[in-house]
């Protein structure tokens, strides 16, 4: 039996300030980010000092294949510096580990929680 797997993103523009909801089910793939790379890209594109706030939902989440963990080590390095805060809503102690792991590739900070209205209310905080 096959697992599912996916990313879906959704990506908010405020004046240049933006929310990014990130759901991420299975096992993620290289194909998986190059689907939300150029998403990304296409809406930093242009803007003078970025400020994003993630909220990733890994909950469904089962890891990435290799090739994929250095699509999403690629993706932290080229736009580390625009995020404010990542918020890294899960229920696995390896996504805990990932998180701050996370803050060493950012400017912003990385955060794990097991609650999606700790992560959200993190995110919503000045």
């Amino acid at each position: 039996m096959t697992k599912s797997h996916g990313i879906q993103i959704e990506i908010d523009n405020n004046d240049g300030k933006f929310f990014v909801e990130i759901k991420a089910t299975g096992k993620l793939t290289h194909q998986d980010y190059q689907m939300i790379t150029p998403e990304i890209d296409t809406a930093l594109e242009g803007i003078d000092k970025p400020v994003v706030d993630v909220y990733f939902d890994g909950t469904a989440c089962d890891g990435w294949d290799l090739h994929a963990a250095w699509d999403d080590l690629k993706l932290g390095l080229k736009h580390g510096k625009s995020f404010r805060k990542v918020a890294l809503y899960g229920n696995k102690h390896w996504q805990e580990l990932g998180a701050k792991i996370g803050n060493w590739f950012m400017s912003g900070e990385v955060r794990y929680f097991d609650d999606a209205i700790d992560a959200l209310n993190w995110l919503k905080e000045a």
